[in-house]
């Protein structure tokens, strides 16, 4: 009778001591401690896989670079913010006093029983509608390629280099004193200017200009025909656009076609790079330009002067003016603030700080979580902060790397810590064409925003899941 008072309390301990209840089912208590230990080493594993596949560069692949306060000069860009225009009156010839006749010129000649009878009126030409010449008397006479008049009954007259006046003193002496055609101080002679010679000069641009109003900045080309002293880079570059465009380098670059020699340039090129330099360490220079060419810069250093001489902005038939575009002034971005290809300014400087704001939204979107083409974890796990605390929020990326390109196709790698670079302007340096920015976050910043994450991530719903 006892042994079956005792029986219901021995099957309570049985089933306490197998974790069976009364009613057959398993107790939880007992578990709970191996369960929270599978939990905790699933968490420390996704937490270990999480810095794995995130962009963490800063712990796992860290990049060293040359702090951007402590760069040698010879690798910082020049800057250009001062740089003055030069007088753009300086592009223009000076005219002389009196035209001057040469080779091309159209002369009206009247010359009375000789070019035009003595009963008639001369003939009279009015201008063209673009030309600022007054009307011409007389019958149309060109100056040929040698310079000289070919007249009835004389000889060729030698006119190159003479005004209009001294043409026709010449020509009243070749009638009344050599030949005596004409009775000396009884002749009734006319001349005057009925067509100016001309030049046609070949304009390429390459920001679009070219006079028609379009914006297209492919190269354009159109053969210009300036007449004689206006033959000259101003009036050049004032009927097909005027001066250079934002998209176009700020210089002009006239190629002289009397002075090019095709076959001369291709064998100074080849002897050029047939010879390298003697030392192996040192890397060919940059290819001399064209004897043909003259660079015009239109902006320069305070206290500099123009180094062209007058005589090079006088065009001749045969020359070219060429306007080069900006295409490969850009720069690069990758990391946080993602891919992209970004024009530089050409009038003014553009450093770090700058470079950044233009580039915009890449860190706001890489924090979100988001591309914006960037890769170091932007859209992944988060770069150790972007998308664990996603709209959160954390710490700021405060590490950008410059890689920019040296002589002898080199690299340095320019280290721009972002806080000192905000206090200090000696730490932000100027981007230079070529220049990729990289945005990282430092070590700690990683650390941090990985630590955050995770807390918002993981510690937020165990403390809701510990509370039910």
């Amino acid at each position: 009778m006892l042994r079956g008072k005792l029986q219901p309390f021995t099957n309570r301990i049985a089933c306490l001591r197998f974790g069976i209840n009364l009613k057959g089912v398993k107790e939880e208590k007992p578990m709970m401690g191996f369960q929270v230990k599978t939990r905790r080493v699933t968490m420390l594993g996704l937490i270990l896989l999480a810095c794995c596949l995130s962009g963490c560069q800063s712990l796992l692949s860290p990049v060293s670079g040359v702090p951007s306060h402590r760069i040698p000069e010879e690798f910082l860009t020049k800057p250009k913010n001062n740089l003055v225009p030069i007088d753009i009156s300086r592009l223009r010839q000076e005219p002389p006093n009196e035209y001057l006749v040469d080779a091309d010129d159209i002369l009206g000649i009247f010359i009375e029983t000789i070019l035009g009878e003595a009963d008639q009126p001369p003939p009279v030409h009015m201008p063209e509608g673009d030309s600022d010449l007054p009307p011409a008397i007389g019958y149309p006479i060109p100056v040929r390629s040698d310079g000289t008049l070919a007249l009835p009954l004389v000889e060729p007259i030698e006119v190159r280099g003479l005004t209009l006046r001294q043409v026709e003193k010449a020509i009243r002496a070749a009638y009344t004193v050599d030949k005596q055609f004409l009775p000396a101080g009884k002749d009734r002679i006319i001349v005057t200017l009925l067509r100016p010679r001309e030049y046609h000069v070949i304009v390429i641009r390459q920001d679009g200009g070219i006079g028609d109003g379009e914006t297209n900045l492919s190269s354009r080309g159109q053969v210009v025909k300036l007449p004689a002293y206006k033959n000259d880079v101003m009036n050049a570059l004032a009927q097909t656009g005027g001066l250079p465009g934002v998209e176009a380098k700020n210089e002009v670059v006239i190629l002289k076609g009397r002075l090019k020699d095709a076959q001369a340039r291709d064998a100074f090129v080849l002897n050029f790079y047939n010879n390298p330099p003697q030392d192996p360490c040192l890397c060919f220079p940059p290819l001399p330009d064209d004897r043909s060419a003259t660079r015009i810069p239109l902006r320069l250093p305070p206290g500099q002067v123009p180094q062209f001489n007058p005589e090079d902005v006088i065009l001749e038939s045969g020359d070219i003016v060429y306007i080069e575009s900006r295409e490969r002034e850009v720069f690069y971005t990758g990391g946080l603030l993602g891919g992209g290809e970004f024009p530089l300014p050409r009038d003014y400087d553009l450093d770090v700080i700058g470079a950044m704001s233009i580039v915009g939204g890449g860190i706001a979107s890489s924090q979100r979580g988001g591309g914006g083409g960037g890769g170091g974890g932007g859209g992944r796990l988060g770069g150790m902060g972007g998308g664990l605390i996603g709209g959160i929020g954390g710490v700021a990326p405060g590490q950008l790397f410059i890689l920019r390109e040296t002589p002898c196709n080199g690299q340095i790698t320019i280290a721009v810590d972002l806080n000192r670079a905000i206090r200090d302007s000696r730490a932000r340096p100027l981007i230079q064409p070529g220049d990729i920015l990289v945005l990282q976050y430092k070590p700690q910043e990683e650390v941090l925003n990985f630590a955050l994450g995770t807390f918002f991530t993981y510690g937020i719903s165990d403390l809701l899941r510990g509370g039910r």
